[in-house]
Protein backbone atom coordinates (compact mmCIF):
# COMPACT_ATOMS: atom_id res chain seq x y z
CA UNK A 1 0.00 0.00 0.00
CA UNK A 2 1.37 3.31 -0.96
CA UNK A 3 0.62 6.06 1.43
CA UNK A 4 3.30 8.81 0.09
CA UNK A 5 0.55 10.65 -1.30
CA UNK A 6 -1.40 10.92 1.88
CA UNK A 7 1.39 11.63 3.82
CA UNK A 8 2.47 14.02 1.62
CA UNK A 9 -0.84 16.09 1.70
CA UNK A 10 -1.18 15.92 5.30
CA UNK A 11 2.49 17.43 5.60
CA UNK A 12 1.92 20.79 3.03
CA UNK A 13 -1.70 21.30 4.30
CA UNK A 14 -3.19 19.56 7.09
CA UNK A 15 -5.41 17.50 5.55
CA UNK A 16 -5.15 15.04 2.26
CA UNK A 17 -7.58 13.16 0.15
CA UNK A 18 -6.87 10.03 -2.05
CA UNK A 19 -9.31 8.37 -4.70
CA UNK A 20 -9.32 4.69 -5.00
CA UNK A 21 -7.35 4.11 -1.68
CA UNK A 22 -9.04 0.57 -1.04
CA UNK A 23 -9.41 -2.16 -3.65
CA UNK A 24 -12.70 -2.25 -4.63
CA UNK A 25 -13.70 -5.53 -3.49
CA UNK A 26 -12.29 -4.89 0.36
CA UNK A 27 -14.79 -1.97 -0.35
CA UNK A 28 -17.62 -4.08 -1.20
CA UNK A 29 -17.18 -5.91 1.83
CA UNK A 30 -16.83 -3.57 4.17
CA UNK A 31 -19.99 -1.74 2.45
CA UNK A 32 -22.11 -4.71 2.77
CA UNK A 33 -21.04 -5.65 6.01
CA UNK A 34 -21.87 -2.12 7.28
CA UNK A 35 -25.08 -2.63 5.48
CA UNK A 36 -25.84 -6.20 7.51
CA UNK A 37 -25.48 -4.37 10.58
CA UNK A 38 -27.44 -1.76 9.56
CA UNK A 39 -30.73 -4.17 8.81
CA UNK A 40 -30.02 -5.87 11.89
CA UNK A 41 -30.30 -2.70 13.75
CA UNK A 42 -26.89 -3.33 15.32
CA UNK A 43 -25.79 0.62 14.48
CA UNK A 44 -27.39 3.08 17.00
CA UNK A 45 -27.92 7.07 16.58
CA UNK A 46 -24.65 9.16 17.18
CA UNK A 47 -24.27 10.86 20.25
CA UNK A 48 -22.15 14.38 20.45
CA UNK A 49 -19.67 15.01 23.39
CA UNK A 50 -18.64 12.61 25.18
CA UNK A 51 -18.65 10.52 28.77
CA UNK A 52 -21.50 11.83 30.61
CA UNK A 53 -22.11 14.52 28.49
CA UNK A 54 -22.94 12.15 25.51
CA UNK A 55 -26.57 13.25 24.43
CA UNK A 56 -28.28 12.53 21.02
CA UNK A 57 -28.80 16.17 18.95
CA UNK A 58 -30.10 15.48 15.68
CA UNK A 59 -30.35 18.86 15.03
CA UNK A 60 -26.39 18.37 15.13
CA UNK A 61 -25.54 15.23 13.71
CA UNK A 62 -27.76 12.05 12.40
CA UNK A 63 -25.78 9.40 11.31
CA UNK A 64 -25.85 5.75 13.08
CA UNK A 65 -22.37 4.24 14.26
CA UNK A 66 -21.57 1.17 15.70
CA UNK A 67 -17.66 1.18 16.79
CA UNK A 68 -15.09 -1.39 16.03
CA UNK A 69 -12.73 -3.56 18.19
CA UNK A 70 -10.43 -5.93 16.67
CA UNK A 71 -11.89 -9.88 15.71
CA UNK A 72 -15.00 -8.16 14.93
CA UNK A 73 -15.32 -9.74 11.75
CA UNK A 74 -12.51 -11.10 9.27
CA UNK A 75 -13.06 -7.59 6.83
CA UNK A 76 -13.08 -5.25 9.46
CA UNK A 77 -9.57 -6.90 10.51
CA UNK A 78 -8.71 -6.65 6.88
CA UNK A 79 -9.23 -2.44 7.33
CA UNK A 80 -7.26 -2.70 10.83
CA UNK A 81 -4.07 -4.16 9.94
CA UNK A 82 -4.29 -1.40 7.06
CA UNK A 83 -4.90 1.23 9.42
CA UNK A 84 -2.03 -0.11 11.58
CA UNK A 85 0.10 0.12 8.73
CA UNK A 86 -0.78 3.89 8.11
CA UNK A 87 -0.31 4.85 11.70
CA UNK A 88 3.22 3.53 11.27
CA UNK A 89 3.72 5.56 8.44
CA UNK A 90 2.77 8.43 10.28
CA UNK A 91 4.93 8.11 13.34
CA UNK A 92 7.72 7.62 10.84
CA UNK A 93 7.06 10.74 9.07
CA UNK A 94 5.72 13.04 11.77
CA UNK A 95 7.01 11.50 14.89
CA UNK A 96 3.12 11.31 15.93
CA UNK A 97 3.87 8.96 18.98
CA UNK A 98 0.55 7.65 17.35
CA UNK A 99 -0.36 4.66 19.69
CA UNK A 100 -4.09 3.57 18.73
CA UNK A 101 -6.50 3.63 16.34
CA UNK A 102 -10.36 4.06 17.06
CA UNK A 103 -12.94 3.54 14.69
CA UNK A 104 -17.01 3.30 13.86
CA UNK A 105 -19.00 2.15 10.38
CA UNK A 106 -21.16 5.58 9.81
CA UNK A 107 -24.32 5.39 8.52
CA UNK A 108 -26.24 8.62 7.30
CA UNK A 109 -30.15 8.15 6.46
CA UNK A 110 -31.57 10.48 3.75
CA UNK A 111 -31.41 13.96 5.11
CA UNK A 112 -29.14 13.54 7.52
CA UNK A 113 -26.08 15.85 8.00
CA UNK A 114 -23.57 16.69 10.66
CA UNK A 115 -22.89 20.20 11.69
CA UNK A 116 -19.16 21.91 11.45
CA UNK A 117 -17.07 20.63 14.63
CA UNK A 118 -13.59 19.58 15.19
CA UNK A 119 -12.52 16.00 15.57
CA UNK A 120 -10.60 17.04 19.19
CA UNK A 121 -12.53 16.91 22.57
CA UNK A 122 -11.64 20.25 24.39
CA UNK A 123 -10.60 17.89 27.96
CA UNK A 124 -8.99 15.08 25.90
CA UNK A 125 -6.25 16.36 22.95
CA UNK A 126 -4.81 12.49 22.02
CA UNK A 127 -6.69 12.62 18.66
CA UNK A 128 -4.56 13.71 16.02
CA UNK A 129 -5.35 12.18 13.07
CA UNK A 130 -9.21 11.84 11.42
CA UNK A 131 -9.49 8.88 8.98
CA UNK A 132 -12.71 8.69 6.76
CA UNK A 133 -13.31 5.87 4.47
CA UNK A 134 -16.25 6.22 2.20
CA UNK A 135 -18.36 2.99 0.79
CA UNK A 136 -20.89 4.37 -1.95
CA UNK A 137 -19.72 2.68 -4.90
CA UNK A 138 -23.33 4.46 -6.50
CA UNK A 139 -22.59 7.89 -5.41
CA UNK A 140 -23.69 10.59 -8.21
CA UNK A 141 -23.08 13.99 -8.08
CA UNK A 142 -25.91 15.77 -6.42
CA UNK A 143 -26.49 13.02 -4.16
CA UNK A 144 -24.96 15.52 -1.24
CA UNK A 145 -23.21 13.87 1.80
CA UNK A 146 -20.25 15.55 1.00
CA UNK A 147 -17.39 16.32 3.53
CA UNK A 148 -16.62 19.65 3.89
CA UNK A 149 -13.32 21.16 5.09
CA UNK A 150 -12.83 24.41 6.28
CA UNK A 151 -9.35 25.92 5.52
CA UNK A 152 -8.53 29.12 7.48
CA UNK A 153 -8.36 31.91 5.25
CA UNK A 154 -8.92 29.52 1.84
CA UNK A 155 -12.55 28.13 0.27
CA UNK A 156 -13.72 25.67 1.56
CA UNK A 157 -13.24 21.53 0.29
CA UNK A 158 -15.58 19.50 -0.49
CA UNK A 159 -14.98 15.67 -0.74
CA UNK A 160 -17.63 13.36 -2.61
CA UNK A 161 -18.04 10.29 -0.72
CA UNK A 162 -17.08 7.82 -3.67
CA UNK A 163 -16.41 3.94 -2.23
CA UNK A 164 -12.37 3.60 -1.89
CA UNK A 165 -11.92 6.94 -0.98
CA UNK A 166 -9.94 8.16 1.64
CA UNK A 167 -9.59 11.64 3.45
CA UNK A 168 -7.40 12.58 6.32
CA UNK A 169 -7.46 15.53 8.38
CA UNK A 170 -5.67 16.46 11.59
CA UNK A 171 -8.33 16.25 14.06
CA UNK A 172 -7.91 19.59 16.19
CA UNK A 173 -7.25 21.89 13.39
CA UNK A 174 -8.92 21.36 10.51
CA UNK A 175 -13.43 22.19 11.33
CA UNK A 176 -15.29 20.27 8.86
CA UNK A 177 -18.98 18.89 8.61
CA UNK A 178 -21.07 16.38 6.92
CA UNK A 179 -23.71 18.46 4.15
CA UNK A 180 -27.13 16.93 4.33
CA UNK A 181 -27.36 13.73 2.00
CA UNK A 182 -30.40 12.79 -0.38
CA UNK A 183 -29.15 9.06 -0.35
CA UNK A 184 -28.10 6.43 1.82
CA UNK A 185 -24.17 7.29 2.45
CA UNK A 186 -22.10 5.05 4.74
CA UNK A 187 -18.21 5.39 5.59
CA UNK A 188 -15.75 4.09 8.29
CA UNK A 189 -14.49 6.80 10.57
CA UNK A 190 -11.76 6.88 12.43
CA UNK A 191 -9.11 8.56 14.33
CA UNK A 192 -5.41 8.01 15.38
CA UNK A 193 -4.86 8.91 19.04
CA UNK A 194 -1.46 9.53 20.53
CA UNK A 195 -0.27 9.00 23.60
CA UNK A 196 1.78 11.83 24.20
CA UNK A 197 1.54 15.85 23.32
CA UNK A 198 3.12 16.16 19.74
CA UNK A 199 3.43 18.66 16.75
CA UNK A 200 2.97 18.01 13.33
Amino acid sequence: MQFDPLIEGLAARGWSVQPCFLANDLTAELAAECRRLAAGDALSPAGVGRGNAQAVHEAIRGDHILWLDEGFSPVCDRYLTLMASLRQALNQAFFLGLDEFECHFAAYPPGAFYKTHLDRFRDDDRRTVSVVLYLNPDWQPGDGGELRLHLPGLEPVDVAPVAGTLAVFLSGEVPHEVLPTATERLSLTGWFKRRATSVL
